[in-house]
Protein backbone atom coordinates (compact mmCIF):
# COMPACT_ATOMS: atom_id res chain seq x y z
CA UNK A 1 0.00 0.00 0.00
CA UNK A 2 1.44 3.26 -1.09
CA UNK A 3 0.94 5.86 1.82
CA UNK A 4 1.63 9.59 1.05
CA UNK A 5 1.87 12.20 4.13
CA UNK A 6 1.49 15.67 2.92
CA UNK A 7 4.75 17.42 3.21
CA UNK A 8 4.23 21.27 3.33
CA UNK A 9 5.93 22.44 6.51
CA UNK A 10 3.85 22.53 8.94
CA UNK A 11 4.94 20.18 12.07
CA UNK A 12 4.31 17.08 13.35
CA UNK A 13 4.84 15.07 10.03
CA UNK A 14 7.74 12.60 11.53
CA UNK A 15 5.29 11.39 14.94
CA UNK A 16 2.51 10.79 11.98
CA UNK A 17 5.39 8.60 9.80
CA UNK A 18 6.38 6.65 13.41
CA UNK A 19 2.81 5.97 14.48
CA UNK A 20 2.14 4.20 10.69
CA UNK A 21 5.26 2.63 11.12
CA UNK A 22 4.18 1.08 14.41
CA UNK A 23 1.64 -0.39 12.24
CA UNK A 24 3.44 -1.90 10.12
CA UNK A 25 3.18 0.29 7.17
CA UNK A 26 5.77 2.78 5.40
CA UNK A 27 4.47 5.90 4.40
CA UNK A 28 6.12 8.67 2.24
CA UNK A 29 6.69 12.42 2.45
CA UNK A 30 5.84 14.10 -0.22
CA UNK A 31 4.56 17.99 -1.44
CA UNK A 32 4.36 15.60 -5.12
CA UNK A 33 0.79 16.00 -6.50
CA UNK A 34 1.59 13.26 -8.20
CA UNK A 35 2.33 11.21 -6.06
CA UNK A 36 -0.54 12.24 -3.57
CA UNK A 37 -2.77 11.71 -6.42
CA UNK A 38 -1.29 7.78 -7.02
CA UNK A 39 -1.40 7.54 -3.40
CA UNK A 40 -3.91 4.32 -1.83
CA UNK A 41 -3.77 6.53 1.29
CA UNK A 42 -3.30 10.22 2.32
CA UNK A 43 -2.68 12.00 5.01
CA UNK A 44 -2.56 15.68 5.80
CA UNK A 45 -1.60 16.35 9.28
CA UNK A 46 -1.06 20.23 10.55
CA UNK A 47 0.35 21.37 13.43
CA UNK A 48 0.76 25.48 13.44
CA UNK A 49 -1.37 28.88 12.39
CA UNK A 50 -3.51 28.46 9.66
CA UNK A 51 -2.37 30.99 7.31
CA UNK A 52 1.09 30.34 7.04
CA UNK A 53 0.00 26.58 6.57
CA UNK A 54 -2.41 27.54 3.68
CA UNK A 55 -0.21 30.07 1.87
CA UNK A 56 2.82 27.04 2.16
CA UNK A 57 0.04 24.61 0.41
CA UNK A 58 -0.59 27.47 -1.84
CA UNK A 59 3.08 27.62 -2.95
CA UNK A 60 3.46 24.15 -4.30
CA UNK A 61 -0.55 23.96 -5.93
CA UNK A 62 -1.81 21.86 -3.51
CA UNK A 63 -4.82 24.18 -2.27
CA UNK A 64 -6.00 23.42 -5.85
CA UNK A 65 -5.27 19.72 -5.67
CA UNK A 66 -6.25 18.28 -2.41
CA UNK A 67 -10.13 19.24 -2.67
CA UNK A 68 -10.20 17.19 -6.16
CA UNK A 69 -8.72 13.78 -5.36
CA UNK A 70 -10.76 10.82 -4.83
CA UNK A 71 -8.24 8.37 -2.83
CA UNK A 72 -9.28 8.54 0.74
CA UNK A 73 -7.38 11.45 2.39
CA UNK A 74 -7.24 11.79 6.53
CA UNK A 75 -6.83 15.58 7.83
CA UNK A 76 -5.15 15.35 11.70
CA UNK A 77 -5.67 18.94 13.21
CA UNK A 78 -4.71 21.97 11.33
CA UNK A 79 -5.41 19.76 8.31
CA UNK A 80 -8.82 19.10 9.29
CA UNK A 81 -9.21 22.58 10.05
CA UNK A 82 -8.03 23.33 6.76
CA UNK A 83 -10.24 21.47 4.87
CA UNK A 84 -13.33 23.31 6.19
CA UNK A 85 -14.72 26.71 4.71
CA UNK A 86 -12.46 29.33 6.29
CA UNK A 87 -10.96 29.79 9.85
CA UNK A 88 -11.03 32.90 12.12
CA UNK A 89 -7.08 32.07 12.63
CA UNK A 90 -5.60 34.83 10.46
CA UNK A 91 -8.83 35.64 8.74
CA UNK A 92 -8.32 32.62 6.61
CA UNK A 93 -9.64 30.82 3.55
CA UNK A 94 -10.14 26.73 3.62
CA UNK A 95 -10.53 23.92 0.82
CA UNK A 96 -14.06 24.12 0.83
CA UNK A 97 -14.62 20.25 1.85
CA UNK A 98 -16.49 20.49 4.92
CA UNK A 99 -19.26 22.96 5.10
CA UNK A 100 -18.23 24.58 8.69
CA UNK A 101 -16.05 27.34 9.40
CA UNK A 102 -13.77 27.03 12.29
CA UNK A 103 -14.02 29.29 15.55
CA UNK A 104 -11.64 30.05 18.11
CA UNK A 105 -12.62 28.98 21.67
CA UNK A 106 -14.16 31.46 23.86
CA UNK A 107 -12.37 33.75 25.76
CA UNK A 108 -13.69 32.52 28.90
CA UNK A 109 -11.44 29.09 28.21
CA UNK A 110 -8.28 28.76 28.33
CA UNK A 111 -6.73 27.98 25.45
CA UNK A 112 -4.95 26.26 23.77
CA UNK A 113 -6.97 23.49 24.75
CA UNK A 114 -4.19 20.48 25.82
CA UNK A 115 -5.13 16.92 26.85
CA UNK A 116 -7.48 13.86 26.84
CA UNK A 117 -11.09 14.32 25.83
CA UNK A 118 -13.70 11.60 25.25
CA UNK A 119 -15.20 11.67 22.18
CA UNK A 120 -18.71 10.82 21.65
CA UNK A 121 -21.92 9.69 18.38
CA UNK A 122 -18.65 7.73 16.62
CA UNK A 123 -19.93 7.01 13.05
CA UNK A 124 -18.47 5.53 10.44
CA UNK A 125 -15.47 2.84 9.61
CA UNK A 126 -13.08 5.01 11.09
CA UNK A 127 -14.41 4.35 14.64
CA UNK A 128 -14.40 0.42 13.73
CA UNK A 129 -13.74 -1.36 17.42
CA UNK A 130 -13.34 2.04 19.76
CA UNK A 131 -16.30 2.21 21.88
CA UNK A 132 -18.26 5.51 23.06
CA UNK A 133 -16.39 7.69 25.46
CA UNK A 134 -13.01 6.81 24.57
CA UNK A 135 -10.17 9.57 25.15
CA UNK A 136 -8.05 11.35 22.26
CA UNK A 137 -5.20 13.59 22.96
CA UNK A 138 -6.33 17.16 21.15
CA UNK A 139 -3.72 20.30 21.29
CA UNK A 140 -5.66 23.27 19.97
CA UNK A 141 -6.93 26.96 20.25
CA UNK A 142 -10.07 26.97 17.34
CA UNK A 143 -12.64 24.12 16.65
CA UNK A 144 -15.01 23.66 13.92
CA UNK A 145 -18.41 23.61 15.34
CA UNK A 146 -20.76 20.71 14.40
CA UNK A 147 -22.11 19.91 11.20
CA UNK A 148 -23.90 17.61 8.97
CA UNK A 149 -20.55 16.64 8.26
CA UNK A 150 -19.75 15.53 12.04
CA UNK A 151 -18.87 11.83 12.68
CA UNK A 152 -17.70 12.19 16.18
CA UNK A 153 -18.51 14.87 19.05
CA UNK A 154 -16.40 15.87 21.53
CA UNK A 155 -17.03 18.99 24.34
CA UNK A 156 -14.99 22.05 25.29
CA UNK A 157 -16.71 24.32 26.57
CA UNK A 158 -19.17 23.79 23.68
CA UNK A 159 -19.85 20.82 21.69
CA UNK A 160 -17.98 20.38 18.46
CA UNK A 161 -16.67 17.84 16.03
CA UNK A 162 -14.24 15.80 17.14
CA UNK A 163 -13.63 14.11 13.12
CA UNK A 164 -15.62 15.15 10.10
CA UNK A 165 -16.55 12.96 7.27
CA UNK A 166 -17.74 14.02 3.58
CA UNK A 167 -17.10 11.14 0.81
CA UNK A 168 -13.41 10.25 0.53
CA UNK A 169 -12.34 12.59 3.05
CA UNK A 170 -11.68 12.92 7.04
CA UNK A 171 -10.54 15.10 9.64
CA UNK A 172 -10.17 14.48 13.28
CA UNK A 173 -9.48 17.12 15.50
CA UNK A 174 -7.47 15.30 17.88
CA UNK A 175 -4.28 13.49 17.48
CA UNK A 176 -4.52 9.83 16.64
CA UNK A 177 -0.87 9.46 16.53
CA UNK A 178 -0.40 10.98 19.99
CA UNK A 179 -3.78 8.86 21.36
CA UNK A 180 -2.38 5.54 22.36
CA UNK A 181 -3.49 2.55 21.53
CA UNK A 182 -7.07 3.75 20.31
CA UNK A 183 -5.60 6.45 18.15
CA UNK A 184 -3.56 3.70 16.27
CA UNK A 185 -6.40 1.42 15.90
CA UNK A 186 -8.37 4.48 13.91
CA UNK A 187 -5.24 5.15 11.97
CA UNK A 188 -5.60 1.36 10.90
CA UNK A 189 -9.29 1.42 10.11
CA UNK A 190 -8.39 4.41 7.76
CA UNK A 191 -5.37 2.33 6.39
CA UNK A 192 -8.01 -0.11 5.81
CA UNK A 193 -10.53 2.07 4.69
Amino acid sequence: MKIVIIDYGAGNIKSVQFAIERLGYQAILSNSITEIKNADKVIFPGVGEASSAMNKLKDVGLDKEIPNLTNPLLGICLGMQLMCEATEEGNTKGLGIFHTSVIKFSSMLKVPQIGWNTIQNLQGDLFQGISEDTYMYAVHSYYAPLCKETIAITKYGVPYAAALQKDNFYGTQFHPEKSGSKGEMLLANFLNL
